[in-house]
């Protein structure tokens, strides 16, 4: 056995095959897929478009949006051209979303 300590001083760390660029984020964009029905609860800055899926009510889109079953009213306001009542929502519906304000 040899008690010399091997030398590493000319080692480097990382990949060759790959640049050494950063990467491009530009175009990745934060928020919600309306037409997905939203990524999760919690208040949301802008209004948002969103496609009425099946078993769909007010309330469990307003759940969604904002986190609080209770501001369907909010949805139906803001969507009051194709609603007649709050009940009768179809599937297939495109619902605007209002934002929601932090004192609702």
């Amino acid at each position: 056995m040899n008690p010399e300590t091997p030398d590493f001083s000319n080692v480097r760390s990382g990949n060759s095959s790959v640049p050494a660029s950063s990467p491009d984020f530009s175009n990745v964009q934060g928020g919600t897929s309306a037409v997905q029905g939203g990524g999760g609860t919690g208040t949301q800055r802008e209004p948002q478009h969103y496609t009425v899926q099946k078993g769909d009510t007010l309330s469990h889109i307003a759940k969604h949006f904002y986190g609080n079953a209770s501001r369907w009213h909010a949805i139906y306001d803001a969507n009051r051209d194709q609603l007649d009542d709050p009940d009768l929502i179809r599937p297939g519906q495109v619902l605007l979303v209002p934002a929601s304000d932090d004192h609702a």
